[in-house]
């Protein structure tokens, strides 16, 4: 798993421990918190099944590594981020999973879908229609709005 703009590393860790099987993930992002040691440090603490499973790297997104066997996620990943986050999962033909926010209208592609809908809900529709052209097969949901009013969740698969 590869968790790319991941901050403290807290998606990946929650979905190591949702999915077991996944031997490890790397979290990238161009400046990891100092506090993300003490958040891993306490993650391990009360699940010790994630020791030597997260590796933290300070990089650009294009700087890593990413393989077809992959799962890519973002969360939160703002404008464009999330654009670039489809590029790598696409150009490596991975799986992936994002959750959209701060949807940027000069920067991201509605696909003219804007004067049907709200302009977000384009960007994002214009996102699927894009993995699907790609050949992923897409799923859309939503997560509950009580827990991020950003929560529209699309996931691709090949």
């Amino acid at each position: 798993m590869v968790e790319l703009g991941g901050g403290h590393g807290l998606v990946a860790q929650i979905l190591l421990l949702l999915d077991d099987s996944s031997p490890g993930a790397v979290v990238v992002d161009p400046a990891i918190p100092a506090s993300a040691a003490v958040l891993h440090a306490a993650m391990v603490a009360s699940w010790p099944r994630l020791a030597g499973r997260i590796a933290f790297r300070q990089a650009n997104l294009h700087e890593v590594d990413i393989d077809a066997p992959d799962l890519v996620v973002s969360i939160h990943a703002c404008g464009a981020l999330t654009d670039a986050v489809l590029d790598r999962a696409i150009a490596s033909r991975a799986r992936v999973a994002v959750l959209p926010c701060c949807h940027d209208a000069d920067a991201c592609d509605s696909a003219g879908l804007d004067g049907w809908m709200d302009r977000a809900l384009a960007i994002d529709a214009a996102r699927a229609l894009r993995l699907a052209q790609a050949g992923y097969h897409i799923r859309t949901q939503t997560i509950p709005a009580e827990i991020t009013p950003k929560n529209r969740l699309l996931l691709g698969t090949m």
